[in-house]
């Protein structure tokens, strides 16, 4: 296979529904589209991890959260575990980040030669959601609502200066780097909340045609215990004044979807404006998805499409154009991707981690049945939440509750959970049983809430945390955050 350059743009909270490729009437993304026209898109791409942090630490180290130890957004990726770009580094490729890295710091080493306008987590990050012995009540989650519509932020000012920056380099550094393959990641952070999109997006989105988001099939009924804890801590919808505000703030959410769009487009302009195409491999995929008011949640943290699912593309060289490939994938496939895109061949401890390269997984015949894992140990979670997806079935493990199971192929809304219909106890057990041989998920609920009460404890215990209060978002580079307790 062909040695290239890779240039793998990501962006941040990207709900897989919201794209024109996927087959959304409203959301307007054509140069996303277009990657999807010339090389492949994957239906089914999940985040090993639905929060930012710990999906993070997932990509670099090509491991699952409970090998890694990424729990959440305040125990991020620190270098210790060796990452592609120290495998790059080591074969003496370049390997250069523009933007949200979401690391522990600037100066740990973490496999890039160098950095520009990182964001990495700051003052301990988001240590509230560490806090788990009693699940906290968010207040934080009150500046959604608050902060929506037609607008700058300091987000799309940042992205734009990535796209710049981005811009810059692909035209005036990556001729300097020969015939060795380079890697260039570029990390966007829209279309994260705040749901404020620059003026020429969301006024692309009438906020009269926005459809509202589904209820749960079982909406007014008693909630899975889990659930309760969840929306107890999680309390975004409850600041929404009516339908129209929430009508807003995803009016808002698509918009930001197609101010991403053109930022891509930029960048595939300048790659072909400056010659680099026809030698580079193109990625883009987010951390996770956006439950964007779905059975009234916002943001990330669960197992449903909207959150755990992501968008994935794969363009270039030896690369099928205009597929659609059924094959489930995760984001701890990239790591074997990126090797074998620039052509470092695995050593005896990259073989042993779990992914796949999706540039052999793109050139196979579909296999549906393959098994995709992700879990869950942040904020508002009670207990730790495991994911299985093979085939047409989507397996929700609840540590110490009843798990869920949806049949996507009947049901890809996921409206109907069958987890305790007797009709499917043999398919629950089943997937119960291959967890159980992946992982022990009482263990491993027990190591995660280990280490974060030991976090706590590091930083004055839960008081001194909870009394400091919580943070909806990390600021960018340049920028403060603002703390609410109540």
């Amino acid at each position: 296979m062909r040695l290239t350059n890779l240039l793998y743009i990501m962006d941040d909270e990207h709900n897989p529904k919201a794209l024109g490729c996927a087959g959304h009437p409203l959301v307007k993304t054509p140069n996303l589209d277009r990657v999807a026209q010339r090389g492949v898109r994957f239906r089914y791409a999940y985040s090993s991890s639905p929060l930012c942090v710990p999906a993070r630490g997932c990509i670099a180290t090509g491991l699952p959260v409970h090998q890694n130890g990424c729990w959440d957004n305040a125990i991020a990726y620190d270098g210790r575990i060796p990452s592609w770009g120290h495998r790059l580094q080591e074969n003496g490729h370049r390997s250069v980040s523009i933007g949200k890295l979401h690391y522990t710091n600037e100066t740990d080493s973490t496999g890039f030669d160098e950095q520009h306008i990182p964001m990495h987590i700051f003052d301990g990050g988001d240590l509230h959601g560490s806090v788990r012995d009693e699940l906290p009540v968010r207040y934080q989650s009150k500046n959604l609502a608050a902060h929506i519509g037609r607008g700058e932020t300091e987000y799309s000012d940042y992205d734009r200066k990535i796209a710049s920056l981005a811009q810059n380099w692909l035209t005036r550094e990556a001729p300097k780097h020969g015939s060795k393959p380079w890697v260039l990641f570029v990390s966007f952070i829209c279309p994260h909340y705040p749901l404020v999109a620059p003026p020429e997006y969301y006024d692309m989105y009438p906020v009269e045609r926005i459809p509202l988001p589904k209820r749960r099939i079982d909406y007014g009924a008693p909630k899975h215990p889990w659930w309760q804890a969840f929306d107890g801590s999680y309390v975004f919808d409850r600041y929404f004044p009516s339908d129209h505000e929430r009508r807003v703030a995803i009016a808002a959410y698509y918009g930001l979807c197609s101010f991403v769009d053109n930022n891509v487009g930029k960048l595939l302009k300048t790659l072909e404006d400056s010659g680099l195409a026809g030698n580079t491999r193109v990625i883009f995929t987010s951390d996770h998805g956006d439950n964007l008011g779905s059975r009234g949640m916002w943001g990330k943290s669960t197992m449903y499409e909207e959150s755990a699912g992501i968008p994935m593309f794969l363009m270039g060289p030896d690369v099928p154009a205009g597929r659609t490939v059924q094959t489930p994938v995760t984001l701890v496939d990239l790591y074997p991707t990126i090797l074998d895109c620039t052509g470092v061949a695995p050593n005896a401890d990259d073989r042993k981690r779990p992914g796949r390269s999706m540039l052999r997984i793109a050139a196979e015949k579909d296999d549906p049945d393959r098994l995709v894992m992700s879990e869950y140990h942040g904020a508002g979670a009670r207990t730790g939440s495991f994911m299985l997806r093979r085939g047409r079935f989507k397996y929700i493990h609840y540590v110490g509750y009843a798990p869920e199971l949806y049949d996507l192929d009947t049901d890809p809304e996921e409206l109907y959970d069958l987890g305790t219909r007797v009709e499917f106890a043999s398919v629950v057990k089943e997937f119960e049983k291959t967890l159980r041989s992946m992982l022990d998920p009482e263990d491993v609920d027990r190591r995660a809430k280990r280490d974060q009460a030991a976090l706590v404890a590091r930083h004055g215990g839960r008081e001194a945390v909870l009394s400091k209060g919580g943070v909806n978002h990390t600021p960018a580079p340049g920028n403060d955050p603002i703390y609410i307790a109540n």
